[in-house]
């Protein structure tokens, strides 16, 4: 059997880079090395692109807090438009060979916004995710609040701020409409990265100042009351749901490192406990939400499960993580899709939809 060639893009210069180091060891762990050829591909913190090799392309790689990208020597150069030399090695001027997918494995900024899937797309190469119009809509918590409001799923009430507007923001406003407390977070960034919760209007000027260093527009949302269940949506056109977990977290909120460092900061409670036709619901909500932001591939949508029983979705993640501890994977294997098996999937809708596309005429007949 001819191996597929994949490659793994993983690090980035998100604020995430160090999950994104995580989740590649573990696919580059999981995946079938009978089927595929893996290539793996770090980026830097700076944006440089390194070939590694699988024996040393992580250092202190079983330690979520110093897990670091080996640097090497040999850079890569990204072909646009050709069909068999996509990635040239740079120090040794030859080609990656064709590369049957990637797996952009990045979190964050430039990795999950539309960016890398963009320039994916004018290499000519298929790769796993949602396209660019997806991926920059989900990326961006008051667009998405948006598309999914108006398309009628519910939502939780928001405010937008551009940085240039820094000075219109006033608490007692906020306070008044969105209730206390009320949350404060980049408009385009993952994993609670500069969220913060507001008790009082000493933590709001922090919490202001925080969400605006890692972007130049914020949302600030009210808080919530109800259970965090996630749930994982796998496919192109037709879209299935996994079952539902629950995030039982120990800490204020479900910060960062309780999702990605501190094994014991969340309990998971895989199948959520739910009655059938709640659950139904979520699984329901979740790949209409999919739908609605043209999402394709894969994605984790989170809501809140209020008392009354109305669902709020709180986020859409298009490269959810793929850590030992993250819901992605997890649920899905406790649906009947093993952590192989999934990224075999990922990789078949990857191709699937690449031959779609190319299927599209792109000359005029007159």
């Amino acid at each position: 059997m001819t191996k597929k060639k994949v490659g793994i893009l993983f690090g980035g210069k998100s604020s995430e880079h160090e999950v994104s180091l995580q989740s590649a060891k573990n696919i580059v762990d999981a995946i079938d090395k009978e089927k595929y050829e893996v290539v793996l591909i770090g980026i830097d913190k700076d944006g440089g692109w390194h070939v590694n090799d699988q024996s040393q392309y992580l250092l202190h790689a079983e330690d979520p807090k110093l897990i670091t990208l080996n640097k090497t020597n040999e850079g890569v150069a990204v072909v646009p438009g050709s069909t068999s030399n996509q990635m040239l090695n740079l120090s040794t001027t030859t080609s990656l060979g064709q590369l049957d997918a990637v797996f952009p494995i990045l979190h964050g900024t430039l990795g999950e916004d539309g960016s890398i899937q963009g320039m994916l797309r004018l290499a000519n190469i298929p790769y796993v995710g949602t396209n660019v119009l997806g991926s920059a809509m989900c990326m961006d918590k008051d667009i998405t609040k948006r598309l999914l409001r108006d398309a009628g799923i519910g939502v939780a009430k928001w405010y937008s701020y551009k940085k240039h507007q820094k000075d219109r923001i006033q608490f007692n406003e906020m306070k008044d409409n969105l209730g206390m407390p009320f949350f404060v977070k980049p408009a385009n960034q993952g994993s609670s990265v500069g969220v913060s919760k507001v008790r009082s209007e000493a933590e709001f000027t922090k919490a202001i100042e925080e969400a605006f260093l890692y972007d130049y527009k914020v949302i600030i949302e009210e808080g919530v009351v109800g259970r965090e269940i996630e749930c994982s949506v796998l496919g192109n056109e037709e879209p299935k749901a996994s079952v539902p977990g629950e995030i039982l977290s120990s800490t204020d909120f479900y910060s960062y490192e309780t999702k990605y460092i501190d094994e014991s900061g969340a309990k998971l409670e895989i199948p959520a406990s739910l009655d059938q036709q709640t659950e139904d619901r979520v699984r329901q909500t979740a790949i209409e939400a999919f739908r609605v932001l043209e999402c394709e591939g894969l994605s984790r949508v989170d809501v809140f499960l209020k008392e009354n029983g109305e669902i709020i979705v709180n986020e859409i993640n298009t490269l959810p993580g793929f850590t030992k501890i993250s819901m992605y994977p997890k649920l899905w294997e406790a649906s009947g899709i093993s952590y192989p098996a999934l990224i075999d999937e990922l990789i078949e809708l990857a191709i699937q939809r690449y031959e779609r596309d190319a299927s599209l005429k792109n000359t005029r007949e007159d």
